[in-house]
């Protein structure tokens, strides 16, 4: 029986909130089917984890979704629902929080945006990257999704007018809680959300304890920083832990663009890896892959991922360069058409080398990448196993009754010698990984 359904808005970002269950012993199942029949569960799965790929949505379109989604687990008794948020807050936060709100008929929906151990943290309301307002990241500066603003009640009008209060870490109680207005709310029935401050993993670690001692977390919100302490209060715990197996050989496929994952690129050129990029036209043009040409270039990355134990293949234009937005001005391509031609054109890289035999551990970085080719498989299910390193998860999953792993991760998340990092794990097995 499903206990918790956690709906994400990115397939990463599904699979590092889930991890956090799977670490704890749960079943966990993530799937990309939002008409899912949750009375279909494998026994046992406890934890679902519904990709709902709201990210990019129109915000009256994501409202739609996650309230239909929150309306039929409802309706088939699931305890606990919890909204997954990106934990830089990209996407339709005030449209998804308003929409699980609404359909669940709760009066209040306590949402913790922080996720202290990879630098996220909410202080009186203002979300911060390593310190630095979330407006003024790294985030504030994407392509696609920019950050606008840094306090969270504020992030949250930009798409919804519900009553939003923020509990300061020190309030514990939410009795003194700041409203976006600066006074402190009245008791009135009108529905909420309560933005909790955690400047710490301790802090955060309270808010939920107190959460649960008063049965607030039928409805919640939150990245995987929040669903990290879940576990152990909502009696999710269960399993031993094993050490996976890994093909010595390390492949990263690159479909972000975030700053932070450029730079763990770069550092893993400079360390030895083999970096293939691709040109605009193969990123791009829709039939490039089936003509002659197509054919022999992926025949040619082929044979390289074979004798190089350390590759990567990367998506993004060299430094200081804007060869693929130019490319796309010229032939009409729009800004979200270029999203997802890049994924696409990824996701079938990827499904042609699987599909030859590629013997090398994967590692795809970007929801956009990793949903594009799991399409391109034909694979809506996955198992969250265990995390690699914080945010970066393995996960398996099966094709015609073979199973098969992949590492993922967010553009966002990180160090700069991640990629390495992993690299020396799987091919020189410096660490023993358990799951």
């Amino acid at each position: 029986m499903i206990t918790l359904l956690i709906i994400a808005d990115d397939f990463t970002g599904a699979l590092d909130t889930g991890v956090q269950f799977a670490a704890a012993g749960t079943v966990v199942r993530v799937v990309t089917d939002t008409r899912y029949d949750y009375r279909k569960a494998d026994e046992g799965v406890r934890v679902l984890v519904m990709d709902a790929e709201t990210r990019h949505l129109d915000s009256r379109d994501a409202y739609e979704v996650v309230w239909n989604i929150t309306k039929r687990a409802m309706a088939c008794g699931i305890p606990f629902i919890y909204k997954k948020t990106d934990s830089a807050l990209r996407g339709n936060i005030g449209s998804e929080l308003t929409a699980l709100l609404d359909a669940s008929g709760q009066d209040i929906l306590p949402f913790i945006p922080a996720f202290p151990q990879m630098g996220r943290t909410t202080r009186e309301g203002i979300h911060y990257i390593n310190d630095v307002p979330v407006k003024d990241s790294v985030f504030g500066k994407d392509p696609f999704e920019p950050v606008t603003c840094s306090f969270v009640p504020d992030i949250i009008h930009q798409q919804s007018n519900i009553r939003v209060e923020v509990i300061k870490e020190e309030d514990g109680d939410g009795n003194k809680a700041l409203m976006e207005d600066g006074q402190a709310p009245d008791d009135g029935p009108l529905s909420r959300i309560a933005v909790y401050d955690a400047r710490s993993q301790e802090g955060l670690t309270a808010a939920a304890l107190d959460l649960y001692r008063k049965g607030r977390l039928s409805v919640m919100a939150g990245c995987a920083g929040f669903a990290s302490v879940l576990p152990g209060l909502l009696g999710l715990e269960g399993r031993e832990s094993y050490a996976p197996e890994f093909i010595p050989r390390f492949l990263a496929a690159c479909g972000s663009v975030n700053p932070i994952t450029k730079k763990q690129l770069d550092y893993a050129e400079e360390h030895g890896f083999t970096r293939i990029r691709l040109t605009p036209r193969q990123k791009l043009d829709r039939g490039y892959w089936k003509t002659d040409e197509g054919q022999a270039v992926l025949k040619k990355w082929m044979l390289q991922c074979r004798l190089e134990r350390r590759s990567i293949l990367d998506s993004n234009d060299y430094d200081g360069t804007d060869e693929t937005m130019e490319y796309a001005r010229e032939k009409g391509i729009s800004l979200d058409e270029v999203r997802t031609r890049i994924a696409d054109s990824m996701g079938y890289i990827l499904k042609h080398m699987v599909e030859r035999g590629l013997n090398s551990t994967l590692l795809i970085t970007g929801g956009d990448t990793l949903l594009g080719f799991m399409n391109q498989i034909k694979v809506c299910e996955m198992e969250p196993v265990c995390e690699m390193a914080p945010g970066t998860v393995l996960s398996r999953f099966k094709i015609n009754d073979n199973m098969y792993q992949v590492i993922s991760k967010s553009g966002g998340f990180g160090t700069e010698d991640l990629l390495v990092q992993l690299a020396d794990t799987i091919l020189y097995k410096k660490e023993r990984v358990l799951c």
